[in-house]
């Protein structure tokens, strides 16, 4: 990494920059995958015709190429092309193991061969990327790329290129000649690497302990006791671990002047499910909104076909999730609670109090978290059946066996930093420092699921009334990276001690 800024920094011009950002990327990828680096490559280089070819086609089309014209047979079959080649790519690599047991399985013999195929890193993710470029050049809302170093870039870039944010192309289209980058920016994307390093290293790798220990023993084992607190320790982990992959990702982006949105905004403090999927992946949520659900008509059609239409994008979810039954069953149990939701019990919910729709939203995405967190199918009962006691508090095991009490002050740290503490001081006190009435908090903050903007996550930026409050911001500021400083040196300590522990999102 620091080898990687100093080159990169010396670079003369922006399209060197490119370049060297590519091949760094290139690099890093061939790193822990050196096969698949060939699949990448033909990933780029083809959907980089697709897109130039798609491009042409709308121009030489008699009714125009502007936002909203007729789209020719051309254009159609190009997109066709695209869609069909990149689904084959990732369903390939992805799910050719997980088709062909289940069919094996229901013939009751091998009629179709396992290949046992090694995921290729990061698939899930560039795949998405490239195709919505494609979708997009389709649409009209982008030019397509005429250099395919540049859009290697793109797709390849090495901050999101394992496990996200899925970053669209429109999103940066500006950003690949005319951004800039300034000390400043370098500055808070430092600040936003390292506080997704901590959340990685210091909170998620120690929730794993507690989670991973309760499930290798097994419902009857642990009990109640160990049911709950392992899926609570798992419910911080999944979330510190993507988080915190997520916030360092956008902050390397920001150290070289990209601008990504935001993946993560407070989804634990959702008051139901629909808003906890506004807060949560919201770039995954936006593509399959955005490129399955308003394609199929979106919402603004009849009630069988809007819960139709849910289904399948949530289907497609827990598929794209993972190639086993239980990352479907996750899908399919998202998916039945939002039509609920919507048409059951959503204007009741909405009714009762707060606290009481935080709870109901909490339990949801807490027994959600079973899915993923019990990979077997076939111990998801027993698990539940610890979960609502049917082992008894602590099954076979005693209290103090279990563990679970040492974790405590993890989880009470974690609850801490799952609700947005720090931005609402921040917030109060940048009203202070300005000499102003700080607002509605909920309106005007980032925690707006409107907000996904990340430029001013880590930086004390304001306009000091008088001399007294400008010396208590520069202070604060000083204060908070010193901070930083200890979250980066504990970190580091944590990494260089520790076994490795890859992010959980690269299985995804």
């Amino acid at each position: 990494m620091p080898v990687f800024f100093i080159l990169y920094f010396l670079c003369p011009n922006r399209k060197v920059k490119n370049t060297w950002l590519l091949l760094a990327s290139l690099v890093f990828y061939a790193w822990g995958e050196p096969v698949y680096i060939l699949l990448m490559l033909v990933s780029i280089v083809t959907n980089w015709i697709l897109g130039i070819a798609v491009g042409r086609a709308a121009g030489d089309s008699p009714e125009g190429s502007g936002v909203g014209a007729p789209h020719n047979g051309r254009e159609k079959l190009l997109l066709l092309v695209a869609c069909v080649f990149n689904i084959l790519v990732i369903g390939f690599f992805k799910y050719e193991g997980f088709v062909a047991e289940n069919i094996n399985l229901l013939v009751g013999m091998p009629l179709v061969p396992d290949l046992e195929l090694p995921l290729p890193i990061g698939i899930s993710f560039y795949t998405l990327q490239a195709l919505s470029y494609v979708i997009d050049v389709y649409r009209r809302e982008v030019e397509p790329q005429r250099n395919v170093l540049f859009l290697g870039m793109y797709i390849a870039c090495f901050p999101q290129l394992i496990a996200g944010p899925i970053v669209r192309y429109q999103t940066i289209q500006e950003q690949v000649l005319g951004r800039q980058e300034t000390l400043s920016d370098f500055a808070s994307g430092l600040r936003l690497f390292i506080v997704g390093l901590s959340k990685k290293v210091l909170l998620a790798n120690t929730c794993a302990i507690l989670a991973d220990s309760m499930l290798s023993q097994g419902g009857a084992t642990i009990g109640a006791v160990g049911a709950w607190g392992g899926l609570i320790a798992y419910t911080f982990q999944i979330f510190f671990d993507f988080s915190g992959y997520s916030d360092m990702a956008i902050g390397l982006g920001r150290m070289m002047g990209f601008k990504y949105l935001r993946n993560f905004n407070y989804p634990y403090i959702s008051k139901s499910i629909s808003e906890f999927w506004r807060r949560w992946h919201i770039s995954l949520s936006t593509f399959f909104r955005d490129y399955i659900f308003i394609p199929l008509g979106g919402s603004r059609v009849s009630t069988a076909r809007n819960i139709f239409n849910i289904s399948v994008v949530w289907a497609t979810t827990g598929l794209w999730h993972g190639a086993a039954w239980n990352y479907i069953g996750w899908g399919v149990y998202y998916g039945a609670l939002l039509i609920a939701e919507k048409y059951l019990w959503g204007d009741a919910l909405k009714r009762l109090p707060v606290v009481v729709q935080h709870i109901y939203c909490i339990a949801i995405f807490v027994f959600g978290w079973s899915f993923f967190w019990i990979t077997d199918p076939s111990q998801l009962i027993p698990y539940w059946q610890a979960m609502i006691g049917q082992f008894g508090a602590t099954g076979t095991s005693t209290f103090w066996e279990l563990g679970v009490w040492e974790f405590w002050p993890v989880f009470v740290v974690c609850i801490i930093a799952s609700v947005p503490v720090c931005p609402y001081l921040k917030f109060r006190f940048l009203a202070w420092v300005e000499g102003r009435e700080p607002g509605d908090f909920k309106k005007e903050s980032i925690v707006n699921p409107k907000h996904h903007a990340s430029g001013e996550l880590c930086a004390f930026e304001a306009e000091p009334e008088t001399p007294q409050k400008a010396r208590a911001l520069v202070v604060a500021s000083v204060a908070w990276d010193i901070c930083l400083l200890v979250l980066l040196f504990a970190s580091a300590a944590s990494v260089v001690s520790g076994s490795f522990n890859p992010f959980i999102y690269f299985q995804f």
